[in-house]
């Protein structure tokens, strides 16, 4: 039997048990959404180029995640709408209103950083009311809206605790109740769950999505995790080089990626050597139509998820099994083709028991049009 934490110690998060939730305070809940346009923005620190005319439009009491590679400019466009980034070029527009030149503290914004930024002498009521304070609302006014939404995130019994004494996620939750207490158009969210433990960043991104669709507020959301940009943003924006690559939802982006960077960015993606011929493109033995525009006759690599490979036990097949990996319903084998080429399939996994290493196998591609990029391009 395990013991309750004791009063004052850091309280463990408990996987799979949410505390009762209350209903959101009435003024953030009767707000109307505010859409949030970027015009052009360009940015340079010097000689790099950190946003390259970057246009973006986020739709009123949008999710919108913001998803690439270091570097990409994810967080320079977020600290752009929040006004702690400057723009050399372009406009920030809050639907019609131009708030380029406006300071952060008249943005009506309410941001979440990675590192919780909670103020360590405060208690949680504090830190949830210190906007209020800072806006000079009257002492009863900042206490209750600190217990509203310290019971909307499921915290009220913890208002008098200091940071010190709570979890990782739930500091984060404190730091996401003080972001809301300024009843903020927008909510800005800078990878606010990459410093925690993988079950409790699933409890909380599960929490944060559950908040922002009760409240509609318009949410920005940076993020390098995949999965957390695919489960909780109504669309995903795939960033490279300071430019958007795609803005699809995260079916679209899954299933329909635009480019090829963003078929090898967005989840697990095979190049298997291609030959394009007129409309359609033949590799591992068959014939598949393009998805999107295709590329000039020749050598290519054709882009496919693991998922849409399909391997069948074969004495005389090319390929042969390298490695098994069981994952419940699903298994994820890699094969070795011929000529090096190795692939990754998922197979159900009640079907696949006799596809251990070593097995002969045939890999053949589902019955779907294939993204392909030129062989000459690099990866």
């Amino acid at each position: 039997m395990t013991a309750a934490p004791e009063p004052g110690t850091v309280a463990a998060e408990m996987p799979g048990r949410a505390p009762a939730r209350a209903a959101a305070p009435a003024d953030l809940r009767e707000q109307p959404p505010v859409g949030v346009r970027l015009e052009g923005l360009t940015r340079r620190y010097g000689g790099v180029l950190a946003l390259d005319g970057l246009d973006l439009d986020v739709a009123g009491g949008e999710f919108l995640a913001l998803l690439g590679p270091s570097g990409c400019g994810k967080t320079t466009a977020l600290r752009a709408i929040a006004g702690f980034e400057v723009p050399d070029a372009g406009r920030v527009w809050f639907d019609r209103r131009d708030v380029t030149a406006i300071p952060p503290s008249r943005r009506d914004v309410g941001m979440v950083f990675q590192a919780y930024s909670l103020f360590p002498n405060m208690t949680v009521a504090e830190n949830v009311a210190f906007g209020l304070r800072v806006r000079r609302r009257d002492k009863a006014e900042r206490a209750g809206r600190a217990a509203e939404l310290l019971e909307l995130v499921g915290l009220a019994d913890r208002a008098q605790r200091y940071p010190h004494q709570l979890s990782g996620g739930q500091q984060q939750r404190v730091a996401l109740a003080r972001a809301l207490a300024v009843a903020p158009q927008v909510l800005l969210l800078d990878e606010p769950l990459s410093a925690l433990d993988a079950q409790v960043r699933v409890q909380l991104r599960d929490e944060i999505r559950r908040i922002q669709l009760e409240l509609g507020i318009t949410t920005v959301f940076v993020t390098h995790d995949q999965a957390e940009a695919l489960s909780v943003a109504d669309r995903v924006g795939v960033m490279r080089a300071g430019r958007l690559e795609q803005v699809a939802s995260p079916d679209d982006l899954y299933e329909r990626p635009a480019t090829a960077f963003v078929a090898g960015f967005v989840g697990t993606m095979n190049r298997i050597p291609a030959v394009l011929g007129d409309g359609d493109v033949e590799f591992l033995g068959v014939r598949r139509e393009v998805l999107g525009a295709a590329p000039a006759a020749g050598p290519a690599f054709a882009l496919v998820r693991p998922e849409a490979l399909e391997v069948e036990g074969d004495p005389r097949g090319p390929g042969r099994v390298v490695t098994r990996t069981f994952s419940g319903a699903v298994t994820r084998l890699t094969v070795a083709l011929p000529d090096g080429v190795e692939v990754q399939a998922d197979v159900p996994s009640a079907g696949s028991q006799g596809l251990t290493p070593g097995t002969p196998v045939t890999v053949t591609p589902a019955e779907r049009p294939a993204l392909v990029e030129p062989a000459d391009l690099t990866p």
